[in-house]
């Protein structure tokens, strides 16, 4: 079987697998929720829908927002707006101004309402009874600002397009270590510290891919710092020199006696490719998320599952509890390998480049 058709058939079985009945109930799986969980999990079809053309799967995206949207009137949290990344692209498909009229509403929330921190980043907030109060999260990037973006970029707003240039920049500035280039999870404004101080492949993994996507969404808009583009390099070069030998990642990027996690590892890797794209990086990067597709492919099941998942995790207390984390499939795990294995048939045939 060639590359390009066993590539094919991994990504039908990834989509199979995520759609199954047999995952309600499963905090991981259930992809019935509106939160960042199966928020993940749909934007990452809709990377596949578009870059396929598979309209069995967009016709899946338009009936799951008709199913959950009723649940998107609930508590207004950062993570439970990763969902709506897709209403740009679907009301650019559809035409249907409700997408336009609740994007709108819902960054106007973001905007006037979220809670920030004294440096003015978006609180980290989520859906389960739990305050972070005045904490930074890496994650906000991935389930917020990139909506922010994709709308800014749809709507040409200067407003959206500032805010998003905004937060990200500043979510740079307060979670990067000068010296390694590398994330920390989270920063704390109250105590002015990054807590336990942890670089954390998943954390690093929701930026890496974010930024370019950012870009390519707001860089005719409005002007974007050359700070923003110098911090992205340091990170990706950070990045880069812990790379395992097979491709892939460990949980804590500098502890190789930690797990590799696959979801992280997949989100750098496709962070790298769309990073190329945009100009971001140098085509050397391709090599590193080639050698990450390889990495992976012998860790989907024959039905499709994703393994070596880590689950949900919070800024743990110290770089010991990430170790411990529960490893289970997940639809952020299965489309993080999904976006990169999307952009893969290229990246192994060779053909894709800066």
């Amino acid at each position: 079987m060639n590359t390009e058709r066993k590539l094919a058939e991994t990504l039908d079985l990834l989509f199979r697998y995520m759609i199954l009945e047999e995952h309600k109930g499963h905090w991981g799986m259930d992809i019935d929720h509106w939160d960042w969980v199966p928020g993940v999990g749909v934007i990452s079809l809709m990377e596949y829908a578009t870059a396929s053309g598979r309209g069995e799967v967009l016709d899946y995206l338009l009936q799951w927002v008709n199913r959950n949207k009723r649940k998107a009137e609930g508590a207004k949290v950062i993570n439970a707006l990763a969902p709506f990344a897709l209403f740009p692209e679907l009301y650019r498909q559809t035409g249907d101004p409700w997408f336009l009229q609740k994007a709108m509403s819902t960054a106007d929330w973001m905007l006037n309402a979220a809670p920030v921190t004294r440096e003015g980043a978006l609180e980290h907030t989520v859906t389960e009874n739990v305050d972070f109060p005045e904490q930074v999260w890496a994650d906000t990037v991935y389930m917020a600002v990139l909506f922010l973006a994709r709308l800014g970029g749809l709507t040409g707003e200067p407003r959206l397009a500032d805010a998003a240039v905004q937060q990200t920049l500043l979510h740079l500035q307060l979670l990067q270590d000068p010296e390694s280039g590398l994330l920390y999870h989270g920063w704390n404004s109250r105590a002015g510290n990054h807590m336990s101080a942890v670089h954390w492949a998943r954390a690093n993994a929701w930026i890496t891919l974010a930024v370019p996507q950012i870009v390519a969404e707001l860089r005719e808009a409005v002007a974007i710092p050359e700070e923003l583009y110098s911090r992205y390099r340091l990170l990706a070069a950070g990045l880069l020199s812990c790379q395992a030998g097979n491709g892939l990642w460990h949980t804590v990027l500098n502890r190789p006696d930690f797990v590799q996690e696959t979801s992280g590892s997949a989100g750098i890797a496709c962070g790298f490719i769309k990073g190329v794209e945009q100009g971001l990086l140098e085509s050397s990067y391709l090599d590193g998320a080639r050698q990450t597709v390889q990495g992976i492919l012998p860790l989907i099941a024959e039905n499709g599952e994703v393994q070596g998942v880590s689950g949900g995790t919070p800024v743990m207390p110290s770089a010991d509890a990430y170790n411990t984390i529960e490893i289970y499939p997940t639809l952020y795990g299965q489309g993080l390998v999904l976006q990169l294995f999307t952009q893969a048939p290229d990246l192994l045939s060779g053909t894709r480049s800066a």
